[in-house]
């Protein structure tokens, strides 16, 4: 970048929001051309200039009145670390591409089967058979390509861990084992990083967020050593619109960890029952 400041004020154009409040926009175009003009093709700091000099990316239009610029300035310096890319990771993957965080790694060593079409956004018929990691990267830079992303083909372990969650602000858990997310949550605590973690068994599904200093999973899962492999997702199955759900509020939670704003689900677990159109969030007590 010059060192000197550069405009992108002439590619801006006068629109309103839907209550009316005027905005200077500039174009998915302007920011690719700034970019490529004055950021090195970094269009995350192209977005990051507009948004600093009373420019809205329309591409996070709809964002604004929610958030505001500087909130979106907060999500574009962020990244976030998705493991699993599966039901609810390709799910988030999507959301928080389309948010805007500045920077994804996404971790999966997995490769899509026939199973994975009734829930997975990422999957395909012509994709049955090719890297999880990949295809979610690509679909980044089809949604979002001024969000930088960096793939692991490769599964979470106690050994790779530290390494592969390294840079991030939040760590999202989107597994489908138990044995796995004790393993995520033990290395998110050792790096010093929040974690947001779902799961999901037929229309059941429930999340919780747990910063480094609080007893997590256990107070859901019970001790480490005494959980089974699979939970009720083994017996239940695991549908379309309740990985849709869990991951949205997936988002939610990192959305307002990244931003510190909201009431978190910290040291909280919230349950869904869709058949029933139930939705509680209980306390997590150590002894309770």
């Amino acid at each position: 970048m010059r060192d000197e400041p550069v405009s992108i004020k002439p590619s801006t154009t006068s629109r309103s929001f839907p209550d009316g409040t005027p905005y200077q926009s500039v174009s998915t175009r302007a920011i690719e051309n700034a970019a490529k003009l004055h950021f090195s093709n970094d269009g995350r700091m192209a977005e990051i200039f507009a948004l600093t000099h009373h420019g809205i990316p329309e591409r996070y239009a709809r964002n604004m009145r929610t958030f505001s610029s500087q909130d979106q300035v907060v999500l574009l310096n962020s990244c976030v670390c998705i493991v699993g890319l599966g039901g609810l990771g390709g799910a988030v993957t999507e959301v928080l591409a389309r948010l805007g965080i500045g920077a994804l790694t996404l971790i999966d060593g997995d490769v899509f089967e026939d199973s994975n079409l009734n829930r997975q956004l990422l999957s395909a018929l012509q994709r049955i058979g090719v890297s999880k990691a990949k295809t979610a990267e690509k679909r980044v830079r089809e949604i979002n390509p001024s969000v930088q992303t960096r793939i692991h083909e490769v599964f979470l372990d106690t050994l790779n861990g530290a390494q592969l969650i390294e840079g991030a602000n939040v760590v999202v858990d989107c597994l489908d084992n138990l044995k796995d997310r004790f393993v995520l949550e033990k290395t998110a605590k050792a790096a010093n990083i929040p974690l947001v973690s779902a799961a999901i068994a037929g229309t059941y599904g429930q999340i919780t967020t747990v910063f480094p200093d609080d007893p997590g999973l256990s107070l859901i899962y019970g001790p480490e050593d005494m959980v089974p492999t699979k939970g009720a997702e083994a017996s239940l199955g695991t549908l379309p619109y309740t990985a849709l759900s869990m991951a949205s509020l997936e988002c939610s939670e990192v959305a307002k960890i990244l931003l510190k704003r909201g009431s978190l689900l910290r040291n909280r677990l919230l349950v869904m029952d869709l058949m029933d159109n139930v939705m509680e969030v209980f306390p997590l007590v150590p002894g309770h």
